[in-house]
């Protein structure tokens, strides 16, 4: 994935969007079963103060005219969507509600662009 400039702002995810800026829902879903808990905590801390700012920012600008930028962040937050229910309800039980991830063939949500 190519690394372009976050919104102003949202620069401190920078390090964060070649694993978890992913570009659909299976996409995310994979990070999440093959991330450590250490690398999802990580994220989590990192991401989620940034929710509702990243979210007020997103929803004044239409979708098809987000820039790449622009679209990693939303797609960070998507990811943060996962990570937050493996952070602070899953916990210790993640690997096994990852396998039953794994048994729950996605082919394409509401949420895969294109």
């Amino acid at each position: 994935m190519t690394l372009q400039s976050l919104p102003s702002g949202f620069e401190t995810l920078a390090p964060f969007v070649e694993t978890w800026a992913a570009t659909t829902t299976v996409a995310r879903a994979r990070r999440r079963t093959d991330s450590t808990p250490t690398e999802r905590q990580a994220f989590f801390e990192a991401a989620a103060p940034l929710l509702e700012p990243a979210m007020a920012y997103l929803d004044a600008r239409r979708l098809a005219d987000l820039d790449a930028g622009e679209r990693q962040l939303l797609n960070l937050m998507m990811s943060l969507s996962h990570v937050q229910m493996a952070v602070e309800i899953h916990r210790e039980m993640e690997p096994q509600h990852a396998a039953f991830r794994e048994a729950m063939a996605i082919t394409r949500s509401a949420t895969d662009f294109g």
